[in-house]
């Protein structure tokens, strides 16, 4: 992965919503989610959440696909997975001492819980 790619990702990332937002498509597994319940689940505008969603996207983090009139978001395993690898050999290198942090789990996983 290029480091300029790389950059980009992590910078969609370093934002409250849009990680929430991978989260929740994360979790949705391939079936994704329309962009009216993620807005729903998150408790943002549609116009803020088109704002996140295409930072996203263009980082090559998530995808969308046209399911009749609705736009259905999936989290992008395998863009994630680059920027996870940049991260672990190309930053450090493989070094032993960070890939072992990465297996341990600190706390469970979170879930997106629905606004309300």
């Amino acid at each position: 992965m290029e480091q300029s790619k790389a950059l980009a990702a992590l910078s969609a990332l370093a934002n409250e919503t849009r990680l929430e937002l991978v989260r929740a498509l994360i979790a949705s597994g391939e079936d994704g989610l329309a962009a009216g319940e993620i807005a729903r689940r998150l408790g943002v505008s549609a116009s803020r959440l088109s704002f996140h969603l295409s930072a996203l996207e263009q980082a090559g983090l998530i995808r969308s696909r046209r399911a009749s009139r609705h736009v259905i978001y999936t989290a992008d395993a395998a863009g994630i997975g680059r920027v996870i690898g940049y991260l672990l050999n190309d930053c450090c290198c493989a070094d032993p001492t960070v890939r072992a942090c990465c297996t341990e789990s600190s706390s469970a996983p979170r879930s997106v819980q629905p606004a309300g």
